[in-house]
């Protein structure tokens, strides 16, 4: 459904965009992953709130991206999401599917804007895990929906923020988000349980670099194992690999830390062995957009797709 919205309506609502889906004949979709950095609509301790001239850029980027599906973190609360999905609305971008997970943390949170229908929610608020001898909760939990593309084609989308990697007094912030990458990956094998060839896609900010065990515990192996499809930007690079045991030198760095003055890739879109099928990678990248950083110390990330079983 959509949320306040009645039942009836909703399926009224589904139908249409379905039908507009069908009549426009559209074979391919896309899904991105953004960051937006603190966007909340007032002070929030250390977190100010999200500026206007931060939230334009934000509109920009995603408009740049005209992604059909918009998995986001950091958002603030449901005003904030029903803000965002007005101003994208006001300027022709209309999503009218939402989601919005509620977790731990009660600043910042998950949410997911669509443009086709969700027609399943599972998302999950009140994980936990033992590290130590003391119980954690998963901050932000993971939102876990079902989207019908067409009435060919659905897939799952889980979208989760793992722990920073700034310290916390109460625990190592590595083995936390361990903890997390492992409560992730069982939710995203439970899922590839009944089903090992589904349409899955795994994305968000995991907060760690590819090599790292958060990373290498969400990406999995063997036959449930997923693809990282790692965007890179679109800046005309293509110079043969001069090593074959790593990825190309092409630019997929997502996120700017200030303390650091570093760049690093831990914004991801993975996807499952079924869906990998459908990817197109010539659809994948990271925006590169001048004054980037006004919108967020995040940059967003997009995938492409065929709209059809392979």
């Amino acid at each position: 459904m959509i949320k306040g919205v009645s039942k009836g309506c909703c399926v009224i609502i589904a139908l249409f965009y379905l039908a507009q889906i069908i009549a426009s004949g559209a074979d391919t979709f896309s899904v991105a992953t953004y960051n937006l950095e603190n966007y909340i609509d007032a002070d929030a301790g250390t977190r100010p709130a999200k500026p206007a001239i931060a939230k334009a850029k934000i509109r920009e980027s995603i408009r740049a991206l005209h992604p059909h599906v918009l998995a986001l973190q950091e958002i603030g609360g449901t005003n904030a999401l029903l803000e965002l999905r007005a101003s994208l609305k006001a300027e022709g971008f209309d999503y009218p599917f939402w989601e919005h997970v509620s977790g731990f943390d009660t600043n910042i949170y998950v949410a997911v804007l669509s443009q086709f229908p969700i027609v399943a929610r599972r998302s999950h608020t009140r994980e936990g895990f033992l590290l130590g001898g003391r119980r954690f909760r998963v901050s932000r939990g993971f939102a876990e929906i079902d989207i019908q593309v067409n009435p060919r084609y659905t897939f799952t989308l889980i979208t989760a923020h793992l722990k920073s990697r700034r310290p916390v007094a109460v625990a190592d912030e590595a083995e936390l988000r361990e903890q997390e990458a492992l409560v992730l990956r069982e939710t995203i094998d439970a899922r590839l349980k009944i089903n090992p060839d589904a349409n899955l896609v795994v994305l968000g900010d995991f907060n760690d670099v590819k090599d790292s065990r958060a990373i290498k515990t969400v990406l999995g192996r063997g036959k449930t194992a997923l693809t990282d499809t790692r965007p890179a930007e679109k800046n005309g690079d293509d110079t043969p690999n001069p090593n074959p045991r790593y990825p190309p030198r092409n630019i997929t760095w997502t996120y700017h830390y200030g303390k650091e003055d570093g760049y690093s890739r831990i914004d991801y879109i993975l996807v499952s062995r079924g869906m990998a099928r459908e990817w197109k990678a010539n659809g994948t990248y990271v925006l590169a957009l001048p004054n980037w950083g006004n919108a967020s110390d995040h940059r967003p990330i997009v995938a492409s797709f065929i709209a059809e079983e392979k």
